[in-house]
């Protein structure tokens, strides 16, 4: 059996990317799923002064060691202003001053969403050209618009978009 992370780039306790990061883990055939939540690693804001006085947090080296050692990660990012929301932009700097290969080139399915018609499609594509310099092996990626209005906890509403998912999650475990 194959173990994933599920990872909501949100630090909401409501975060519908973590939500629908773990549902779409969980339609993975024969895999162990394993949800990351950002609030579980107390990480704070990277600055090279906070590195310099502190060293790497804690957290930080848990979530590093946590993502060496699964098969793969399903990523879905909150976006904040067009961008990473900034408690995900701050981890994923923290990681990269353990190992520049954030992550560590494990298949990736790479989504967002947002209660928005767009869905994230703006950090999804800032992601699409950042993660592969950074270990990032992008195997599919998906964007959920208007999340509150198409997403039930049993799939989502429109059928074309559920196909579309249902492909990107056969590609994702042909790669595990």
């Amino acid at each position: 059996m194959k173990k994933i992370i599920a990872l909501g780039g949100s630090n909401s306790k409501n975060s519908i990317n973590k939500t629908f990061a773990t549902y779409v883990a969980n339609q993975v055939n024969d895999a162990e799923v394993i949800v990351a939540d950002l609030n579980d690693f107390s990480i704070p804001s990277y600055g090279i002064d906070h590195e310099t006085a502190h060293g790497i947090p804690e957290g930080v080296t848990r979530l590093h060691d946590l993502i060496d050692s699964v098969d793969g990660l399903v990523v879905s990012l909150a976006e904040h202003n067009g961008a990473y929301s900034a408690a995900f932009k701050s981890t994923y700097d923290w990681l990269s001053r353990i190992n520049p290969k954030v992550w560590k080139n494990k298949p990736m399915l790479l989504m967002a969403t947002s209660p928005g018609g767009r869905g994230g499609k703006s950090v999804l594509e800032i992601a699409k050209g950042s993660f592969p310099r950074l270990g990032g092996n992008i195997i599919a990626d998906f964007s959920l618009p208007s999340f509150n209005d198409n997403f039930l906890e049993t799939g989502i509403k429109d059928e074309t978009l559920q196909a579309e998912l249902n492909d990107k999650i056969k590609l994702f475990e042909a790669a595990l």
